[in-house]
């Protein structure tokens, strides 16, 4: 008599569809390396340039384009690679950016003066561009909605945020023990490792009908963004008082504006109005907006304030934020069961609220020893509510979409990352930099900072309202109405 060993309760059903198989790990391995050497790429190189700076004879000023040349372009075509591997195959994209950011980075290494440099970079921002939506919506295509989804993204979201933290220390030490250089031979390797394994185990996707490009509409958001992350990006170093920055600010905000004029109107937009019109689609991404503007802008008025007031090495600021790595690893492993408890939206709400309540205790710092202690503390706890948003977000805004329309949603969250990466320091963290008094500036940018996302979590929390339903032996999140 055969013995059924079908899982009876909504417990075990769970976790019998959050098992992921053999092929499914090695999938997620596949994309998760490649998001986490994407993030390395954000921030290995930021403890190096003074040294990079001296051996390649740029001058400070221009230190700001090692950042940005990579910035521009994986910020500003993140939307348009996303729609065109919806269109012609996702895999073909994804293969296509870890070749050409494999490739970039050996230029990089390689680089025998600025312009070869700045060249690497700006390659590797097109690869990343290519590779992160592309390998977000293989990640939402290839794993159901559900709890193997949820546990997808939480692992993906766990490795997001330890690549960015890594790569602050790993920076540190590969400059001190090599040179500057290991930094970017560092994420050529990752490219050789991960190129290789892809194409066997990837599964190409695509629109089956294949519309037409939306043309008008890539050129006016890809300039759009690209106009904006250049001037929130420049204003961080040199303020918003250049011309440059001024032009490039209204010029964003003017090709953003024609952009939506252009899509109301067009057959095959390239992002359909009424997605953004989903509650989940518009709450969520204000969501991940918050979270990751704020937190990028909390790490870097704590590294001012860790090196200039309380006088830390650079490797030693990088050990403070080695720990908010760790306890982020321990923070994924368990979100997706907080997630598959309570609900994506109820989790983004409720992270960004202790998101912004553990930043609070940041406003005691003073200029003692302890104050690396709770300013490990604090930023560490932090993050874990960090991570929780981030992968929440992801969930939120991706759950009910098409899947031929997921490169599209995910596109749409990687842009709301990577703005959020970027806006964030310029708009509040130049008032730590601008202030004659260091650590008032700080005070008054962690203050404004915690204010901003508590105000979010009150506002997505409203805005991601839901109903309760019963079903069978368990209540469930009803799907949301779409904003007014």
């Amino acid at each position: 008599m055969a013995i059924d060993t079908t899982p009876t309760t909504p417990a075990a059903q769970r976790a019998a569809a959050a098992r992921l198989s053999s092929r499914d790990r090695l999938v997620l391995f596949v994309l998760c390396a490649a998001q986490f050497m994407v993030a390395l790429d954000f921030s290995v190189l930021n403890v190096a340039l003074p040294v990079l700076g001296a051996d390649l004879g740029m001058s400070p000023s221009a230190l700001q384009w090692a950042v940005t040349a990579f910035a521009l372009p994986s910020g500003g075509f993140l939307l348009l690679f996303g729609r065109v591997g919806d269109l012609y195959g996702r895999r073909r994209l994804f293969l296509a950016g870890l070749a050409l950011f494999g490739a970039a980075s050996l230029l990089a290494t390689f680089a025998w003066d600025p312009a070869s440099f700045l060249a690497g970079r700006a390659l590797q921002g097109l690869g990343a561009a290519a590779i992160v939506p592309t390998g977000m919506s293989l990640l939402t295509t290839t794993f159901p909605e559900g709890p193997a989804r949820a546990r997808a993204l939480g692992i993906s979201g766990t490795l997001l945020s330890l690549g960015f933290t890594v790569g602050m220390v790993a920076g540190g030490v590969l400059t001190d023990l090599l040179s500057w250089r290991s930094t970017m031979g560092l994420l050529a390797v990752f490219a050789l490792i991960v190129l290789p394994l892809a194409p066997g185990l990837l599964p190409e996707s695509r629109t089956p009908d294949r519309p037409r490009l939306d043309v008008p509409g890539a050129v006016t958001v890809t300039g759009g963004l690209l106009s904006l992350i250049y001037s929130l990006s420049t204003a961080a170093e040199h303020g918003f008082g250049r011309p440059d920055v001024l032009v490039t600010l209204v010029a964003g905000l003017l090709l953003l504006a024609a952009f939506v004029a252009v899509e109301s109107r067009s057959a095959a937009p390239l992002v359909s109005l009424p997605m953004l019109r989903r509650r989940t689609v518009a709450w969520g991404n204000l969501g991940g907006l918050v979270t990751f503007s704020m937190m990028s802008t909390v790490i870097f008025v704590l590294t001012l304030y860790l090196q200039e007031v309380l006088g830390l090495t650079a490797f030693e600021t990088g050990l403070v934020f080695g720990v908010q790595g760790v306890l982020s690893v321990v923070a994924g492993s368990y979100a997706p069961g907080v997630i598959n408890r309570f609900g994506a939206r109820r989790t983004l709400a409720g992270s960004l609220a202790g998101q912004g309540l553990l930043g609070l205790p940041l406003l005691a710092l003073g200029e003692g020893s302890w104050s690396v202690v709770l300013a490990t503390a604090a930023v560490s706890l932090a993050s874990m509510c960090h991570l929780g948003a981030i992968i929440s977000y992801g969930l939120t805004v991706t759950s009910g979409v098409p899947d031929e329309e997921q490169g599209l949603a995910t596109g749409l969250v990687t842009s709301t990352q990577q703005v959020g990466i970027t806006v964030g320091i310029p708009l509040l963290g130049v008032l730590a930099t601008t202030s004659g008094d260091l650590r008032s500036g700080v005070h008054t940018v962690l203050l404004l900072d915690a204010a901003i996302v508590l105000a979010a979590a009150v506002l997505v929390a409203a805005g991601l309202r839901t109903t309760r339903r019963t079903a069978g032996s368990g209540a469930v999140e009803a799907e949301p109405l779409r904003a007014r």
